[in-house]
């Protein structure tokens, strides 16, 4: 007789979705209801969109969302996350993480904004004439 088994020999319902190292397993199209993009919110979720929980979102309601909406609204309750770091920390795929995520700024209980882009370089004729004005101090 093994885990998956009864006393006589059957196998015991659902013991396809438990493995006895992992747990439970759930797989990913289930946590999202079979959906692969975030809702029509239209928000950009790439890996570097930061993502900052909305405290007294109005609909934070704790009974509408599913463990992994709370999980990841937990996660972003001390800092700002990127979506990488969710889908890491969550231990989640990051394609899962988005469309939660989707879901959450649809209720608004996250907000997503991207990060600051890093200076641009000054053009080169402005560095040549700066070099040639240092030159004829």
């Amino acid at each position: 007789m093994t885990d998956e088994s009864t006393a006589d020999g059957r196998e015991r319902p659902g013991s396809q979705w438990y493995d006895n190292e992992a747990g439970p397993l759930v797989r990913p199209y289930a946590m999202t209801g079979g959906r692969t993009r975030p809702g029509p919110a239209g928000v950009p979720l790439d890996l570097i969109a930061l993502v900052t929980r909305v405290t007294g979102a109005p609909g934070a309601d704790a009974t509408a969302l599913g463990p992994e909406h709370r999980t990841l609204i937990d996660l972003c309750r001390t800092e700002t996350q990127s979506v990488a770091e969710l889908a890491a920390d969550a231990d989640l795929p990051v394609g899962v993480v988005r469309v939660l995520l989707g879901d959450l700024v649809e209720l608004g209980c996250v907000f997503v904004s991207r990060p600051v882009p890093p200076a641009q370089l000054p053009d080169e004729r402005i560095l040549r004439e700066v070099i040639d004005g240092l030159r004829a101090l």
